[in-house]
């Protein structure tokens, strides 16, 4: 026992600088003066999630095809829905009510804005004759 050094701190584990403090600017200029080898690189989109990118070109591309696009109401079959809406005294939430559908539903319908439907039509055609 008399050998033993007891004043000998023996260190398992050290733990050494996280990611972010090894990466921070500060860590790397001070390995840099310590005379270490440093190797640094700067990753595209790192941490970002851009797995798709579009390039100018690919956007004008896209530009310069057809459009896709759905098909919208006529105007004037919203004119003849806002006639008979009329004719028959009931505002578009009237009719919207009368029909179990939404008020922006008729408006979009009468303005040319809404995609045909067959039953809204339906339910239209047959509220106001």
């Amino acid at each position: 026992m008399a050998e033993s050094d007891w004043d000998t701190v023996t260190v398992l584990r050290k733990k050494g600088p996280s990611a972010a403090q090894a990466k921070s600017k500060q860590a790397i200029l001070a390995a840099q003066r310590r005379g270490e080898d440093v190797e640094t690189s700067k990753k595209w989109a790192a941490g970002q999630n851009k797995q798709h990118f579009i390039t100018k070109n690919t956007a004008k591309l896209d530009r310069e095809t057809e459009e896709l696009h759905h098909d919208r109401v006529s105007l004037e079959v919203g004119k003849v829905i806002q006639q008979g809406r009329q004719s028959k005294g009931l505002t578009q939430k009237d009719l919207a009510t009368k029909i179990n559908e939404k008020p922006q539903v008729i408006a979009d319908y009468e303005s040319g804005r809404a995609i045909p439907n067959n039953q809204v039509m339906g339910k239209i055609e047959r509220a106001i004759g």
